[in-house]
């Protein structure tokens, strides 16, 4: 499996899904250092401008980032990681906390890495999320919990297979048609044959790297 870069942010976090690898890297970004503390870890690298981590950062390696600035800190730690070299990454913390802004940013990073030919999970308590394009997931018949579909096209193709509700057809942007599904304990998938897929799992999710495949 490719190494991966995970970045931990300020949102609602997971631990369990929280297993880097010997070879992954580790970015905090400003109060998700707080995370982090928590549960033990020390990152390769600290980001921020830290208006939410209200503090001086104990750890080795931190880049101060304005106040000031097109980025957000998640979206600047992402491009750190691109520069060096990973096209796989898990940001944690990244959905769910106090300001849903920042969740529907981070789902915009996942367009960004889809467009600089690198692939993201999104990561919240109990939850988490990614692109389709073009292709197809597959979740092993020990999944359980909800699964979602949402355009984030103007129009998708997919075709729902061996979940609760089978599907085959158009799903709009304009029209929530595919919210909680739910696995049955058959090998699921989701094919998409045109536009962009956002999928959302909520249960027990355990390591999200699976998701990458091989």
């Amino acid at each position: 499996m490719r190494p991966v870069c995970h970045i931990v942010c300020a949102g609602d976090f997971d631990e369990d899904c929280f297993s880097p690898r010997d070879g992954d890297l580790v970015i905090a970004c400003d109060a998700g250092l707080f995370h982090l503390e928590k549960c033990g870890t020390v990152p390769d690298l600290t980001v921020g401008d830290f208006d939410s981590y209200d503090q001086t950062p104990a750890v080795e390696n931190v880049v101060f980032l304005p106040r000031r600035k097109d980025d957000t800190d998640s979206a600047y730690a992402l491009k750190l990681g691109l520069e060096k070299g990973y096209t796989r990454f898990i940001l944690h913390g990244a959905l769910g906390g106090a300001r849903i802004s920042h969740s529907l940013a981070n789902i915009s990073l996942l367009m960004f890495l889809r467009d600089h030919g690198a692939e993201g999970i999104l990561c919240g308590k109990k939850t988490c999320a990614a692109l389709l394009e073009s292709g197809s997931a597959v979740f092993a018949a020990e999944e359980r919990g909800f699964i979602s579909v949402f355009a984030v096209s103007p129009e998708c193709e997919v075709t729902l297979k061996d979940l609760k509700f089978p599907f085959s057809g158009t799903i709009k942007l304009s029209f929530p048609l595919g919210v909680s599904n739910e696995f049955t304990g058959d090998r699921a998938r989701i094919e998409v044959k045109s536009g962009t897929l956002l999928w959302v799992y909520e249960g027990e999710i355990g390591d999200p790297a699976r998701f990458f495949g091989a």
